[in-house]
């Protein structure tokens, strides 16, 4: 049987998710990237709850931007979040790839959340 990339992804991502974990001292910064849009979120996974969030949907995060999916549009996600979730007292995270290859727009936002003083 072939898998496909979605399959696949969601394979990794569920092997990851057993290693990784977010408390209230140490939250997960998820990211996922969709045809359209670039997301990312800090999660406390032992309440189950979303702390801070970002996407290229808001308003404001896509303004000027040329494309919603590309690596300028992911370094902005990266820096917004980062800064939400230094206003919300958050300053040290568990990076989380969604099983996504830490590359290209993963990886330009993971270096914009770390300019913007967040840990991991």
């Amino acid at each position: 049987m072939k898998f496909s990339r979605a399959s696949a992804r969601r394979k990794r991502h569920a092997r990851l998710r057993r290693k990784i974990f977010g408390s209230a001292q140490r939250p997960r910064l998820m990211f996922f990237r969709s045809l359209h849009h670039v997301y990312a979120c800090v999660i406390d996974d032992e309440v189950g709850r979303t702390l801070v969030a970002a996407s290229t949907r808001e308003s404001e995060i896509a303004e000027g931007l040329g494309s919603l999916t590309n690596r300028e549009a992911a370094a902005r996600v990266g820096r917004i979040v980062a800064e939400r979730a230094l206003a919300a007292g958050i300053v040290s995270v568990v990076f989380d790839t969604s099983g996504l290859q830490y590359h290209g727009r993963v990886a330009a936002l993971a270096d914009a959340a770390r300019e913007a003083k967040l840990e991991f």
